[in-house]
């Protein structure tokens, strides 16, 4: 993912940790009748298809937009900072549209109160070092590494919780972590020996790595500010973004590049960016549909192997040949991010059918 923005982040966390329902999402049947199974496999299987249709498009959208050879457009905040106010924008949007049309309970309504966004600020900078960092991972390194350039986040996850909310992690779970580690080693060996690689897009992905780590930590601490909204915060997070962003790109020169940018009065650019930012948006909506129509523990499987189908794909149409040990590593991030994922699925699990287990310990664990 190469904007892994708060909004899926967000569902993903309050779908993992029992908070509100997303009103965008369909409701959970309650005492009606299911499905035919016929039916609720094939809802799965195009809900499954279009999470790693809008993902993966994101991914080659953004690739475009911030290093083309035909675009050469050197301005990585910018394109950061046009999503982000296209999220804001489309986040007052639907507000908007649900209080003009039928009521939508779920749905608040939104309006700017400086000391919410005061209070949400503190996230919003973990965000921008969250969306900058994996757009500067994905401009310095291809799409087919970009999965493994940023592959840490789990290991920042465990090192995070220990660290900051003193949980401990499993044997196993530690082991598939390893397994992560040593494939990251071996990917940037082999991007080394094959004269692809980039210290800076490494140095970018594993700041990316931790950032989503803080940035889910952070998540938790701020959503009572907004009321356990997850839209409220995504439209706070993106308006401080975009105010914070200004500052940096006068810094780094931006302004001056987009003037001289030939291409900036043109609709087929306009268009590219604006695609690029809906695919922003609506992958936390994608996320959330996937999660509410199969699992948490199944839609990190489909994740990862939605990575091996990225990294494929972007080997094919980028016409590249990679090493054996070069998809080994990529075989060991994905096996030791899938492994990790089981694991904690089945620590869950076990805590929750544990009647002597405490409601506090019962929180700690989780896919």
């Amino acid at each position: 993912m190469s904007r892994a923005q708060l909004t899926r982040t967000g569902i993903l966390r309050m779908a993992l940790g029992g908070g509100a329902a997303d009103p965008l999402l369909p409701a959970e049947g309650g005492g009606g009748r299911r499905a035919p199974f016929v039916l609720r496999a094939l809802r799965i299987a195009g809900v499954v298809c279009l999470y790693w249709f809008t993902s993966i498009a994101m991914v080659f959208l953004n690739k475009y937009l911030l290093d083309s050879p035909s675009l050469r457009l050197d301005a990585p905040l910018f394109v950061t900072f046009f999503q982000c106010a296209l999220t804001a924008a489309l986040c007052l949007g639907l507000s908007l549209g649900a209080a003009c049309g039928p009521p939508c309970p779920g749905l608040p309504a939104l309006r700017l109160d400086p000391k919410v966004s005061r209070s949400v600020l503190p996230l919003s900078a973990v965000f921008i070092g969250m969306v900058t960092s994996n757009n500067l991972c994905l401009k310095h390194v291809g799409v087919a590494f970009y999965n493994v350039g940023r592959s840490l986040t789990t290991v920042f996850n465990v090192l995070l919780s220990y660290l900051l909310l003193k949980q401990t992690t499993s044997l196993y779970a530690l082991l598939a972590c390893g397994v992560i580690i040593g494939g990251f080693w071996l990917g940037v060996d082999q991007e080394g020996a094959e004269g692809t690689l980039s210290w800076t897009g490494i140095f970018f992905g594993i700041l990316a790595s931790l950032c989503v780590s803080l940035n889910a930590i952070y998540t938790k601490k701020v959503l009572p500010v907004v009321d356990g909204s997850i839209w409220r915060l995504t439209f706070y997070n993106n308006v401080n973004a975009c105010v914070l962003f200004f500052p940096l790109m006068i810094l780094l020169g931006e302004f001056h590049t987009l003037y001289h940018f030939d291409k900036l009065g043109s609709p087929s650019f306009w268009g590219m960016m604006t695609l690029g930012g809906v695919f922003g948006f609506a992958i936390g909506y994608v996320t959330g549909l996937q999660i509410k129509f199969t699992s948490p523990l199944t839609h990190n499987v489909s994740g990862t192997a939605k990575a091996c189908a990225q990294t494929v794909l972007a080997v094919i149409y980028f016409e590249e040949t990679k090493s054996f040990l070069w998809w080994t590593s990529n075989l060991m991030v994905l096996g030791g991010s899938f492994a990790y994922t089981w694991v904690k699925g089945l620590e869950m699990r076990k805590v929750q059918e544990d009647p002597n287990v405490k409601s506090g310990e019962r929180n700690e664990t989780g896919v």
